[in-house]
């Protein structure tokens, strides 16, 4: 049979059967919009999660020292510079990054202007200096190095740090919200060895200074400052701390696939792996993953139904068109016309459905963002968009509605195709 002649008989007999049409495209609709909003919003949460509240790289492995272990106390395991050369001697191994905590408590007492406000606020800080190529991509290389004794400290702030003031704190004391151009440049006064929460370092003197904000990274310390190695080692000397150690190193893999091999061969040299902030990611990603794949297994079973309605309601059909489908028979139509014309039927009522449920779930996406952008009130890490629905779930939405049809009318189809013009005709 031509594509022309089928084409016209599908229109008829949709035509004819319009109300059971409806019906069963509705319910491929459901299915499919259902599936393609479910799978989207998962999509979406999962990326903020990845990008903004646990944004990592692949290819790094954050090597500590461990906390109590045998090889320390017999001189292993220290994370010194010839551990260092280890390191960056192990295959798979592109580049290592030191860091180094100061070792003391540090606080800070602002009072003063603060972007237009008067702030008036005590707080005890973590200082960390990292090597300056960790973080390259976030702030010049001149403008993150030791600028010597008496001056302001380069420091950088953790963009999710930021994220969480403008979102929670700002708004909580009526303070403005910043942004990473308006925190270049700000100082901020600190002094070393003072804490209001610890005890101070005996015999080591109180360093008064200032910390001047740099930049913005997603790799700079989350609860504190993030200055220059050289920093932080001169900071150590000068209270009479251990320089020779280092608190972390960072190695950066030649490709995600070399990691798990970096991991092993970390744990033989007896150091340790700080992989929280990763698993912590991992743990709230599978959550949202078994929440994601629950309520898509929900929306195939609506594609189920659906396409057994299909079934249903094309055997009815078949019974109904019976003589008709005789007839065809009689004047040249094979079984292979017959089960092709009852398939394409169902083909199009599939694809309809499939079409029109996907674009109800982007429709429905686009107005929850845009209800979520005027409604919600602002908290930390709120996204422009809840969703994600990469060309594959649209087209897979698509796919599945042609599917759970053409599925549903399988059986009706062979049924419809086995009928005996003679009998039938006969009455």
């Amino acid at each position: 049979m031509r594509l022309a002649a089928l084409s016209r008989l599908v229109r008829l007999s949709l035509a004819r059967e319009r109300r059971g049409a409806f019906f069963s495209a509705f319910g491929v609709a459901m299915g499919v919009g259902a599936l393609v909003f479910f799978v989207g919003l998962g999509l979406g949460v999962g990326r903020v999660i990845r990008e903004r509240v646990f944004p990592s790289d692949a290819r790094l492995v954050d090597v500590v020292p461990p906390t109590v272990s045998l090889g320390s106390l017999l001189g292993g395991g220290r994370l010194d510079t010839v551990m260092v050369e280890r390191l960056q001697a192990l295959p798979g191994v592109e580049k290592v990054y030191r860091k180094m905590n100061v070792r003391a408590p540090a606080a800070s007492l602002y009072n003063g202007d603060f972007f237009g406000r008067r702030l008036r606020m005590g707080v005890d800080l973590l200082v960390v200096g990292v090597d300056p190529g960790l973080v390259e991509g976030d702030v010049p290389r001149e403008k993150f190095v030791d600028p010597g004794p008496g001056q302001p400290l380069p420091v950088l702030v953790s963009n999710r740090l930021l994220e969480i003031y403008n979102n929670t704190f700002a708004p909580a004391r009526g303070l403005p919200r910043l942004s990473p151009q308006m925190l270049q440049g700000f100082l901020l006064p600190v002094d070393i060895n003072r804490s209001y929460v610890s005890a101070p370092l005996p015999n080591a003197p109180v360093i008064s200074t200032q910390a001047q904000v740099v930049g913005t990274s997603d790799r700079a310390l989350l609860a504190g400052i993030t200055l220059p190695l050289d920093v932080a080692v001169r900071l150590n000397r000068e209270m009479g701390q251990d320089t020779e150690t280092y608190s972390g190193v960072t190695l950066v893999a030649t490709s995600p696939g070399r990691v798990p091999e970096l991991v092993a061969a970390v744990r033989d040299m007896g150091l340790e792996i700080d992989d929280q902030e990763r698993r912590l990611a991992e743990n709230v990603g599978a959550a949202v993953t078994l929440v994601t794949s629950a309520l898509a297994l929900l929306s195939i079973l609506i594609c189920v139904l659906a396409a057994v309605n299909i079934a249903h309601a094309l055997s009815a059909s078949v019974r109904a068109r019976a003589k008709e489908i005789g007839v065809m028979q009689a004047v040249g139509a094979s079984r292979a016309d017959v089960r092709n014309i009852v398939l394409a039927e169902a083909g199009v009522v599939g694809l309809a459905g499939g079409v029109l449920g996907t674009l109800a779930a982007l429709l429905l996406a686009l107005l929850i963002d845009r209800l979520a952008a005027s409604w919600l009130p602002q908290f930390p890490f709120k996204p422009d968009s809840f969703f994600s629905f990469p060309w594959t779930v649209v087209v897979g939405g698509v796919g599945l509605g042609l599917l759970a049809a053409v599925a549903g009318a399988w059986f009706p189809s062979h049924r419809a195709a086995a009928t005996d013009p003679a009998r039938t005709l006969a009455g």
